[in-house]
């Protein structure tokens, strides 16, 4: 084993030797006719497991867990169009309607580009249909869904590795990701053996935080009336908003000079912050009316 004078990174009889966190040769298989994708089996499995586990919580909490799966078979495909036109229209729309694109590749979804918030905005509203349907308030399925959502986007981010796409800038750190250097995702002008931040598995690990935090808080304080979503909008947000702002270097809508997602991470943060605050002080509100009415 040699070691180059230009680089940290081992060569071995002078071809570079990557040493990091690798990536899948392979993004998926066939079955007969069929393509199964990778990207579309780790979104399956994320909505598997949110839809596991909101549905233990909302038996928990008394619920007809039949409501869940009326909720689930409109909110997600919902949320996949709203996913699917938040990437189109706001993270890269020159990339579907810009010289030389072309718009029917808007529909090549197992390519990859779905946005979280898109998907979280059209499933919100989707569920709130039901809900009202039901006559249940879309705050108490929010919370019961919040740790799910979070479980589901830990999932999800997966598909991002299988397709070599979404990573962060380069990086010299022992987990840096491996991309293969003929993807047409890898960056013009750098070296094959460059490795880049794994912003999927900052992002995972973060989203598997929060589903820790959220099933604490709750189980503590028991957070209702939309605080706990309200709580997931602002973890979720934060850690998007950081990795947008000093990782990501995929191709992005700029706006005011930043990427658009932090601007929409920010906002995410905010609504969060502005509605545990609005609901807290509601109930507060409320409480006082109950104890003066005793007086």
């Amino acid at each position: 084993m040699l070691l180059s004078a230009a680089s940290p990174v081992p060569v071995l009889l002078g071809v570079p030797v990557r040493q990091g966190i690798p990536s899948p040769d392979w993004s998926g298989f066939s079955v007969g006719p069929l393509t199964v994708h990778a990207y579309a089996l780790c979104i399956l499995a994320g909505i598997a497991a949110a839809l596991w586990l909101t549905t233990r919580r909302w038996e928990a909490r008394g619920r007809d867990p039949e409501i869940v799966w009326d909720i689930v078979m409109w909110a997600v495909p919902a949320g996949i169009v709203g996913a699917r036109l938040y990437h189109v229209l706001i993270t890269d729309p020159a990339g579907y309607f810009g010289p030389g694109a072309d718009p029917l590749d808007a529909l090549r979804i197992w390519e990859g580009g779905l946005g979280i918030i898109g998907a979280v905005a059209c499933g919100a509203l989707a569920a709130w249909w039901v809900c009202r349907r039901h006559g249940i308030p879309l705050a108490v399925f929010a919370d019961a869904a919040a740790p799910g959502l979070l479980l589901a986007q830990a999932i999800g981010r997966w598909g991002n590795w299988f397709n070599q796409e979404l990573f962060g800038r380069p990086t010299t750190l022992p987990w840096g990701l491996e991309i293969d250097p003929a993807s047409a995702n890898f960056p013009a002008g750098l070296p094959a053996d460059t490795l880049f931040h794994p912003t999927f598995l900052y992002e995972s690990l973060w989203n598997l935080l929060g589903v820790v935090l959220l099933l604490a808080l709750d189980r503590r304080f028991r957070l209702d009336g939309g605080r706990l979503f309200a709580l997931y909008l602002v973890h979720y947000g934060v850690g998007r908003m950081l990795i947008e702002l000093f990782l990501r270097i995929d191709p992005s809508l700029v706006l005011l000079g930043q990427r658009v997602h932090v601007w929409t991470s920010l906002g995410l943060v905010l609504l969060g912050l502005a509605l545990l605050v609005g609901i807290t002080r509601r109930r507060r509100a409320r409480r006082a009316a109950v104890e003066a009415s005793r007086t």
